[in-house]
């Protein structure tokens, strides 16, 4: 982590931006990374909380599982309707200014659910403010900082932040679960309240939004200008979009990464933890169980990177949704009171496969739409929280009507089966003349 490298003689162009004489022994960016990582573990708190608001507010406010669904599906929504955005806003007012305003809204949102009576209430603080709070972050946060901070060793910091929501969610489940059960969901929410409100000071003291801030050059490269703020990266994206939206690609990868959500998010995050409750396990075992998917995602994401490099990206997908869909059409029949080997082997399956479709999306994005793919990726993540926020609400909807989730997890099985056809027919992208083959 160390870097000696000398920077320019003279500095460049530019008031305020001079270069450094010799950057530190030990590197700015990793402070930035570690800030990062602590925010992005205090912000996982929010989204640790949803499945195990249902049953408490329905017992309590009488409020059907239908309304609570429809409230975490806002939520879910608009986290991903507002990521493809949030690059544009961090490079026009900077990243801590937005990460600092995202976690106070979250803060907020969570905070006023203490003092709500009314179903609109939870869909307001909830929905909306913990939504646009967490869909300003999202995954453009750990990008923008990884990309602006770091040269060398982008790869491996991808991987430390991504693994950030996994830790937060190891950490803030089964505490949650228990301040749940134990004193009920009001401290819960204000825990969470308070573990975005705390982050707050180290975003906005110790994060800074480029290495010629603190005149630094990023880790591993040549020192750089900070940027002019960029007017019209939010029309950038949406042009981006009216393109893509003319190709076959990306209606195949936007419809499978929607099912991709449907059966994580919106159907294991939201749903699992009620459903295990109604079969007499309690809310603290059924939340562990949660955190051990947490920690299985983040090996099952890199494993499936090392595939992606290796197998054909369309193939994958379609196994990865293929055997998902089978997991799910078991899981009515290994719920319990008491969690027992196979129900531990389907956690440690299920996790594995999480997110394992996130590597191989990508690479088909890149091979269909070049320069333009990071840009199309984040629309097809908005995809991914629009189909959970469907199925958060389906489910609680399904659960008033039948009694039970049995069908909620039939119906998500045949989705991923859906997924898999849908994946396998995205054709490879035409080589023109000239062209390196597979660009």
């Amino acid at each position: 982590m160390t870097q000696t490298t000398e920077a320019p003689a003279s500095p460049p162009a530019g008031s305020a931006a001079r270069p450094p004489v010799r950057t530190p022994r030990i590197h700015r960016a990793w402070f930035v990374a570690a800030v990062t990582f602590v925010t992005i573990i205090g912000a996982a708190a929010f989204a640790s909380l949803p499945g195990l608001l249902i049953e408490p507010l329905h017992a309590e406010l009488h409020w059907s599982r239908g309304t609570i669904g429809f409230a975490v599906s806002v939520n879910l929504a608009l986290y991903g309707l507002t990521a493809p955005f949030a690059a544009a806003l961090m490079d026009r007012f900077g990243i801590r200014r937005v990460v600092a305003v995202a976690l106070s809204v979250i803060s907020l949102g969570s905070l006023l659910t203490v003092w709500m009576t009314a179903a609109w209430q939870l869909v307001l603080y909830w929905g909306v403010l913990v939504g646009l709070g967490s869909g300003s972050m999202a995954l453009a946060f750990a990008a923008t900082v990884t990309n602006r901070w770091f040269v060398a060793r982008r790869g491996l910091v991808t991987g430390i932040l991504t693994a950030a929501g996994a830790s937060g969610q190891l950490v803030f489940l089964p505490l949650l679960s228990w301040l749940v059960e134990h004193h009920g969901w009001r401290p819960a929410a204000v825990t969470v309240a308070l573990s975005a409100l705390a982050v707050v000071p180290f975003v906005w003291l110790l994060l800074r939004d480029h290495p010629a801030d603190v005149r630094l050059a990023p880790y591993g490269g040549a020192y750089v200008t900070k940027p002019a703020p960029v007017d019209g990266a939010a029309r950038r994206a949406v042009t981006v979009l009216f393109k893509a939206a003319r190709t076959g690609p990306f209606w195949l990868l936007a419809g499978t990464f929607a099912i991709c959500g449907a059966s994580t998010n919106g159907v294991v995050r939201t749903h699992f933890v009620p459903a295990a409750h109604d079969h007499g396990m309690p809310v603290t075992a059924a939340a562990g169980l949660l955190a051990v998917i947490g920690v299985f995602d983040v090996v099952g994401t890199i494993a499936s990177g090392w595939f992606t490099d290796r197998f054909e990206a369309r193939r994958l997908l379609g196994v990865y949704y293929a055997l998902r869909g089978v997991a799910l059409l078991f899981l009515p029949m290994l719920l319990a009171p008491a969690v027992h080997p196979p129900m531990l082997f389907f956690i440690v399956f299920y996790g594995l496969d999480w997110v394992a479709t996130v590597p191989p999306t990508i690479a088909l994005c890149r091979e269909h739409y070049g320069e333009d793919s990071a840009i199309v990726f984040g629309w097809v993540l908005a995809s991914h929280q629009v189909g959970a926020a469907v199925v958060a609400f389906a489910g609680g909807v399904a659960r008033d009507v039948f009694g039970s989730y049995d069908v909620v997890w039939y119906a998500s099985g045949a989705l991923c089966a859906a997924a898999a056809l849908m994946a396998l027919v995205i054709r490879r992208p035409q080589v023109k003349a000239g062209d390196p083959a597979g660009a």
